[in-house]
């Protein structure tokens, strides 16, 4: 049997295999178990339209499942000399059922297969990120709550500004991810619509029901123009990648804060030595590395998009092999912004704040605001309020009172954390993850 779907008396030159294949093979280990369930649900869609007798069917079905299993528990490989996923799945099932494993491949593409895979994918890595996002969130909601009342000078310019806390530093980046999760929601439901029955984008002249692998699949709806579903490649991966590179701008945001509030120029945080490193010369340093790295790590995750476009550009409609490459810099994206999460929250978790930084003499001037509006609140126009305390700042002259008075919503004494978080959860419970868990047990037969 030929190793690939394809192939028919004439073998490609081993050269431009190598070089057409690349690392495909490798990058379709991500894709195995959703390659396997895109395969049992068009199983029983051939057997509802004639394709397969339901004798076939509950055989294919079976011996799928084992090869789920297999990829699942990570002993699923793509042997040397096979092309792809699709080509290793199809091989096993002949090598093991004969000539039923090559109806499998009735009324589809590798183009619709791959598609299918994709979402299916992506589908189940953005639910991942999205609970990562949640412990984040959840951890700096906490640190917010614990230290509203511990102020730190705001700036703008990187000047002195206003007064701040720890409370409203912690909370905007809680509010941040949370604005962060609504983009990844819209990425998910542009991904969680079926391409499957699309084949190389022109449709099929079987009798597909769509609607049914629609169901099967556990997708919202599906990719109605076959064209068109064959367009959302690249596309899908491109929104879903802004999405995750709008979560890294506010991680990456955090890590530089994070370094500049722990340098002791500033010393507003200190972490734990074991959560950071030293120096080989000089015997006093404690170095936040990992907020370094986590800075440069969501900084290369940001250029995902770009990267992505700059593939698809100037490409007609219908398929092309440029596609291929997205797989390269995409599919790891997710263990990369995963293990970003993770380890911001446990440096979170672990940030010990320094109390009582708005007595430190440097940042008497923050609290010009409050004379100002003292003075306006006791009868003094603002503008004359403002150039009397401008005024005593340049002679010398100004003392503050530091005392805070601020109510409004989303201030230092009105946090409306309860509110961020009710935004937030509202955001992830319309996800709607578990519509796609019942169907694929129910695919699985669990």
């Amino acid at each position: 049997m030929a190793s690939k779907l394809w192939e028919k008396n004439t073998s490609v030159d081993g050269s431009v295999e190598a070089y057409t294949v690349g690392l495909d093979r490798e990058m379709d280990l991500y894709l195995a178990p959703y390659d396997i369930l895109g395969s049992l649900a068009h199983i029983k869609m051939l057997e509802s339209i004639g394709l397969l007798t339901g004798d076939e069917l509950n055989t294919l079905s079976i011996e799928l499942k084992n090869i789920y299993k297999k990829a699942i528990a990570g002993e699923f490989i793509i042997e040397d000399g096979v092309e792809d996923v699709h080509s290793q799945v199809e091989l096993m099932l002949t090598r093991k059922l004969g000539d039923i494993g090559k109806k499998i491949h009735s009324g589809r593409s590798r183009n619709d297969q791959v598609l299918v895979d994709l979402k299916l994918f992506m589908r189940s890595e953005i639910e991942k990120v999205a609970e990562s996002v949640e412990h984040l969130f959840k951890t700096l909601i906490t640190k917010s709550n614990e230290h509203k009342d511990d102020l730190i000078p705001g700036y703008t310019h990187l000047q002195v500004a206003m007064p701040s806390s720890f409370g409203l530093w912690f909370g905007a980046y809680a509010e941040s991810l949370a604005d962060d999760l609504e983009v990844l929601k819209a990425a998910y439901k542009i991904a969680n619509r079926n391409p499957l029955g699309s084949a190389a984008g022109y449709g099929s002249s079987f009798p597909l029901n769509r609607s049914m692998t629609t169901t099967l699949l556990g997708f919202d709806s599906m990719n109605y123009n076959v064209v068109y579903a064959q367009m959302g490649r690249g596309k899908t991966e491109k929104t879903v990648a802004n999405a995750i590179a709008g979560i890294a701008a506010t991680i990456s945001r955090l890590a530089y804060d994070a370094c500049l509030y722990n340098s002791q120029n500033f010393g507003f945080i200190k972490l734990p030595d074991e959560y950071t490193t030293g120096s080989s010369i000089m015997p006093h340093k404690k170095n936040p590395d990992v907020f370094e790295l986590t800075r440069a790590k969501c900084n290369r995750l940001q250029a995902l998009p770009n990267q992505i476009t700059l593939i698809l550009n100037n490409l007609t409609s219908g398929y092309f092999r440029d596609m291929q490459l997205i797989k390269e810099a995409f599919l790891p994206s997710f263990d990369e912004i995963s293990s970003i999460l993770g380890m911001v929250e446990k440096m979170v978790s672990q940030i010990i704040v320094k109390k009582d930084i708005a007595n430190d003499e440097r940042y008497k001037f923050m609290f010009s605001v409050e004379e100002v509006n003292r003075l306006t609140r006791e009868g003094m126009p603002f503008r004359d309020a403002y150039k009397k305390v401008g005024l005593d700042i340049e002679a010398g002259n100004f003392e503050p009172v530091k005392e805070i008075h601020h109510t409004h919503e989303g201030s230092i004494g009105n946090l409306c954390n309860n509110e961020i978080v009710e935004y937030f959860e509202n955001i992830l419970s319309d996800f709607g993850f578990e519509r796609y868990h019942k169907a694929i047990d129910s695919l699985l037969n669990k």
